[in-house]
C-alpha cells in the first residue's frame, strides 16, 4: 500500500516531540545495559521493554534507530511511538498527541476487530491454511476403507492380521511420522532461509503435490510414501502459520488470531469428512483416489494468497529488514503512528533476545528447556498437554472413523455420512471456544472436559457389546447398537472442541519464556505429531488385539490419568504477563502437586461432605490475587 494511501498521523507542530542529543548513539543503551541473568529483572524487561527507560535517553535511541535504518522520514511519529508503548495505558492523558491520534489508539480497544483490509486477507490466508492441515488429516478417514480393499491391505495377502494392521496403521500415520522426525525440526531452517511467507508457500506447494500423488498411486508402497511428503508439508506449516499470525497481528486481536488456527483446522477435518460422502458412491477405485485427490484445492489457494500479504515485520526486523518491517506494519496497521510503535517495540523486544541468546544455538537452548527449573516445569506441563491432545483418543476418531462406524453396523454410505457428523460437530462446538477460553481458563476447561471424554469414550466401547454380530458375521445391523454408538461419538465431540481442542496449542505458546519460545513450541509440536503417529499407527492393531471395547477403554483410562496429571502438575496461565508467568512456573513441582492434593481434600469436604464453615487454604502464589482463582 503506497504511502499516500496511508492515513497520515504526523500530528502538527504544537505537538511534535524536540529532543536534543546529549551524547552518541543511543544504542537502546538503557534496555541493554540490564543483567540479562537476572531473571526477575529480565522478566520485567521482557514485560515492557520500555517501561524503565528514562524519556530523554528513549528519545535518544528512537533517533539514532531512525537514522542507523534510514526512517527519518518518521522520526516524529517513531518518538510518539515509543511514548505510547512505554505508557500504553496513558494514551487518553499524552499531551504529545492530537486528539485525532488519540481516539485512532483509543479506538483499538473499544473497536478490537477495526483494522485495514489487508490484515483481513492476511487472517484468509491462515485460515486457509489450517483447514488445508484439517482436510489433509481427514480426508483419508473416508477413502481409508475403498483403498484397503483395493490396495488389498488385507490378512490374506500379508498372512495375518497383524502384519495387515501393521501396514494399514503404517500408511494411515506416515504424515504424522513425517511431521515428528523431520517436518517440525525443518521448521526455523525453512523460515531462516525462505521467511515465513516463503515457507507457507513451500509446505502448501508441497502438501498440493502430494494430494495429486496419492490419488494416481497404484500400491499401498506408493501411498505410504506419498502420504509421508504429505507430512512434510503439514509439519513446517503448523509451526509456521500461527508464528506468523502472532508477529503481524495487533495485540488486541493477537489471542483470537492465533486460537483461529484450531478453529479452521476443525473447518478442515469437517471438509475432508464432507468429500467422503461427496465421492463415497461413486465407483470405487475412482472415489477414494477424488477423496484424497480433493485436497490440492485448499493449499493451491494459499499459494496464491501469501504472497499478497506482506512478510512477517518481526522476521524483517531479526534479519535487518528494517525498512521493509515499518511497510509490512504500514500495511497492516490504521496509521503511520500505529506502524511507528509496534515497529520499535518488535524492535527492542528482537535486540534484547539477541543479548540473552548471544553465543547460543538451538542445541543449547533446548538443554535450556530442561536445565533450568522454570523452564522444565513448562516443559512437563506442555508435554502433559500435547500428549493429551492426542491420547484422549480424538484422533482415532478423526483417521477410523468410517471404519469404527462400518464396525458398529453402518454401511459404507452411512458410515461415512456418520463421519461427517463428527467433523461438523468438532468445529460447531470448536467455535465458542473464542470465548470460553479467556472467560474460564485453560486449567479449568481440560479439569472439566476429561471426565466427561473418559465417560463417553467408555460408552463408544460399551455400545460394541450391544446386539454383538451373529456367529460367522462380521457385523451386526442392531438399531440400538449403532445408535449408542453415534451418540457416543457426537457427544465426545462436544466435549472435546472447547477443552483439548484449543488449550494444547493456546497453553504452549504462553507458557515457554520468550527467548526461548521458538525452542519451546518445536518441542511442544514434535510431542504432538510424535504422539499422533504413535495412535494412528497403533489402533488398528490394539481394536484386533484388545477388540474395540478394550481400545475405547483404553483411551478413556488415559483420559482419567491426563485429568489427574493436569490437577497435580499444570498451572493457570491466563491473562498473566510474563513476569507473572515466571513466578507461576517457579514454585516447586512438590509444592504444586502438595497444594492440589489439600485443595482436593478442601472441595471434597466443603461439597461433598458439606463442611461449610472450611477456613480457605492460603494462596499458593503470593502477592497476585489473580494466579488464586482457578
Amino acid at each position: 500500500m503506497a504511502d499516500t494511501e496511508k492515513k497520515s498521523s504526523s500530528g502538527s507542530e504544537d505537538h511534535s516531540i524536540h529532543t536534543d542529543r546529549k551524547d552518541g548513539k543511543g544504542d537502546i543503551g538503557g534496555m541493554l545495559a540490564a543483567d540479562v541473568g537476572n531473571r526477575e529483572h529480565l522478566n520485567a524487561v521482557f514485560d515492557n521493554p520500555l517501561a524503565n527507560i528514562d524519556d530523554d535517553q528513549l528519545m535518544l535511541d528512537v533517533e539514532d534507530f531512525c537514522q542507523r535504518y534510514d526512517l527519518m522520514d518518521q522520526l516524529e511519529n517513531m518518538k510518539k511511538g515509543a511514548k505510547v508503548s512505554k505508557r500504553p495505558n496513558q494514551v487518553a492523558d499524552a499531551d504529545f498527541l492530537t486528539q485525532d491520534e488519540k481516539d485512532v489508539l483509543l479506538r483499538e480497544k473499544t473497536h478490537k476487530w477495526d483494522h485495514p483490509w489487508m490484515l483481513y486477507w492476511l487472517c484468509t490466508m491462515c485460515s486457509m491454511a489450517a483447514a488445508t492441515q484439517g482436510m489433509d488429516e481427514t480426508a483419508n478417514n473416508g477413502a481409508l476403507p475403498i483403498y484397503s480393499e483395493i490396495l488389498r491391505l488385507t490378512p490374506e495377502r500379508f498372512g495375518s492380521q497383524s502384519k495387515a494392521d501393521n501396514i494399514q496403521g503404517l500408511v494411515v500415520s506416515a504424515p504424522y511420522l513425517a511431521c515428528a522426525v523431520l517436518g517440525c525440526w525443518l521448521t526455523e531452517p525453512l523460515n531462516k532461509i525462505f521467511a515465513r511467507r516463503g515457507t507457507i508457500f513451500i509446505s502448501s506447494l508441497i502438501a498440493a503435490l502430494a494430494s495429486i500423488w496419492e490419488g494416481v498411486v497404484q500400491s499401498w508402497p506408493n501411498l505410504f510414501v506419498a502420504r509421508f511428503v504429505l507430512g512434510l508439508g503439514i509439519g513446517t506449516k503448523s509451526a509456521t502459520v500461527p508464528v506468523y499470525a502472532a508477529e503481524c497481528a495487533p495485540a488486541p486481536i493477537r489471542g483470537a488470531l492465533v486460537m483461529q488456527w484450531q478453529v479452521w483446522t476443525a473447518f478442515g477435518i469437517m471438509l475432508g469428512n464432507i468429500m467422503g460422502v461427496a465421492f463415497g458412491g461413486l465407483e470405487p477405485n475412482l472415489a477414494w483416489r477424488l477423496i484424497l485427490g480433493s485436497t490440492v484445492v485448499l493449499p493451491l489457494f494459499v499459494c496464491a494468497q501469501v504472497y499478497y500479504c506482506p512478510e512477517s515485520p518481526r522476521w524483517l526486523i531479526q534479519n535487518n529488514k528494517h525498512k521493509k518491517a515499518f511497510r509490512s506494519f504500514q500495511r497492516l496497521r490504521t496509521t503511520d503512528l500505529q506502524a511507528c510503535r509496534d515497529l520499535y517495540y518488535t524492535y527492542v523486544g528482537v535486540e534484547i533476545e539477541n543479548r540473552i541468546n548471544a553465543g547460543k544455538n538451538f542445541f543449547t537452548k533446548f538443554w535450556e528447556l530442561f536445565s533450568v527449573p522454570r523452564n522444565r516445569r513448562a516443559t512437563w506441563a506442555t508435554w502433559i498437554v500435547m500428549f493429551g491432545q492426542q491420547f484422549c483418543g480424538v484422533n482415532v476418531i478423526a483417521y477410523y472413523s468410517t471404519n469404527i462406524f462400518i464396525d458398529g453396523g453402518y454401511s459404507l454410505n452411512s458410515a461415512l455420512l456418520a463421519s461427517m457428523g463428527t467433523g461438523i460437530l468438532n468445529w460447531t462446538f470448536a467455535l465458542p471456544a473464542f470465548l470460553t477460553i479467556d472467560k474460564f481458563g485453560r486449567r479449568p476447561l481440560l479439569i472439566f472436559t476429561f471426565p466427561f471424554l473418559a465417560i463417553f469414550l467408555l460408552w463408544i466401547g460399551m455400545s460394541f457389546f450391544i446386539d454383538p454380530p451373529p456367529p460367522g458375521e462380521t457385523a451386526s445391523r442392531s438399531v440400538p447398537r449403532t445408535a449408542m454408538l453415534t451418540t457416543g461419538m457426537y457427544l465426545f465431540e462436544c466435549f472435546y472442541s472447547p477443552g483439548m481442542g484449543p488449550v494444547p496449542f493456546s497453553y504452549s505458546a504462553e507458557a515457554f519464556p520468550t527467548h526461548v519460545r521458538d525452542v519451546g513450541m518445536s518441542w511442544a509440536t514434535a510431542t504432538t505429531w510424535c504422539f499422533n503417529f504413535i495412535l494412528a499407527f497403533t489402533y488398528p492393531r490394539l481394536r484386533s488385539a484388545f477388540t474395540s471395547q478394550g481400545a475405547f477403554g483404553w483411551y478413556a483410562a488415559w483420559c482419567i490419568i491426563l485429568w489427574i496429571l493436569v490437577i497435580m502438575f499444570m498451572p493457570e496461565t491466563k491473562e498473566l504477563t510474563l513476569e507473572e508467568l515466571d513466578q507461576v512456573f517457579s514454585v516447586p513441582t512438590w509444592k504444586h502437586t502438595s497444594y492440589q492434593m489439600k485443595n482436593i481434600k478442601w472441595h471434597l469436604k466443603r461439597y461433598v461432605l458439606r463442611q461449610k464453615h472450611l477456613e480457605p487454604l492460603p494462596p499458593l502464589y503470593q502477592g497476585t490475587e489473580k494466579f488464586n482463582k482457578s
